[in-house]
């Protein structure tokens, strides 16, 4: 099964500068276990030491936010595509 993951410009030195990447996984952990096989670091930008999510990473599935659909445990489906993206901050 092959899922595709856009990567957003703050981790593409992860991933030798590529914007879009293709892994492999039932689910959104596996997907990054996989991908972190070929471009070491990325899964620890984006899942915690403690098997979750970064407070500041947003992660989407075909647009839907995985924290409301299993988090790190939401399904993959063939053809998928996954969005990550930092979170933004600002003010004045």
């Amino acid at each position: 099964m092959s899922i595709e993951v856009r990567i957003p410009t703050i981790l593409r030195p992860h991933t030798k500068n590529e914007k879009v990447v293709t892994g492999e996984g039932e689910t959104v952990g596996e997907l990054f276990a996989d991908l972190d096989t070929r471009y070491s670091g990325l899964r620890a930008r984006v899942v915690t030491e403690e098997g979750a999510l970064h407070r500041f990473v947003n992660v989407y599935i075909n647009d839907e936010d995985v924290r409301f659909i299993g988090g790190l445990e939401a399904k993959l489906a063939d053809g998928d595509s996954v969005t990550i993206l930092p979170a933004v901050a600002g003010g004045m």
